[in-house]
């Protein structure tokens, strides 16, 4: 077992976290503001771990809080992997879906992204931003609709 950990707060440190509960951010951040509080209130890091935490998580909640105060409840900016892909490459692919009278398939057109703009994406991923954006899947009923006679 491990020093026992304790934080105190303030009055008013106590209704900012309190509030935290009812607000507009990740669920990981109330969690960490509640874990607090109930360390602020006497319970000890292992009863808090009990709630599907390690002891070690609950630890390092608390060392954050100590070292960073509110700004340790968030995640720290630049996790995750970066896009390999500007708005710039999509909006190339929306010029060339515009004015060339063909048509493409998601692997074309990471061809076409790769040789004209050196982006490497996979296919999947493609139509994946690209059905996100809300370009990729409408042309053929768009086409259908057309072609359809009364």
């Amino acid at each position: 077992m491990g020093a026992r950990l304790r934080v105190f707060l303030t009055q008013q440190q106590d209704k900012t976290l309190l509030k935290l509960r009812i607000a507009a951010v990740p669920q990981k951040v109330k969690d960490r503001a509640e874990v607090i509080r109930l360390n602020a209130h006497g319970w000890y890091v292992e009863k808090i771990a009990h709630f599907n935490w390690t002891p070690q998580t609950v630890r390092e909640v608390l060392h954050k809080w100590s070292h960073l105060g509110m700004e340790g409840l968030w995640e720290s900016p630049g996790r995750g992997a970066k896009p390999k892909w500007k708005e710039s490459d999509i909006e190339f692919l929306k010029e060339c879906l515009k004015n060339e009278p063909r048509t493409y398939n998601s692997l074309q057109l990471v061809q076409k992204l790769e040789k004209e703009r050196s982006v490497k994406l996979s296919a999947d991923r493609l139509r994946r931003i690209l059905k996100k954006k809300g370009l990729f899947g409408n042309e053929r009923e768009k086409v259908i609709k057309e072609n359809k006679t009364p």
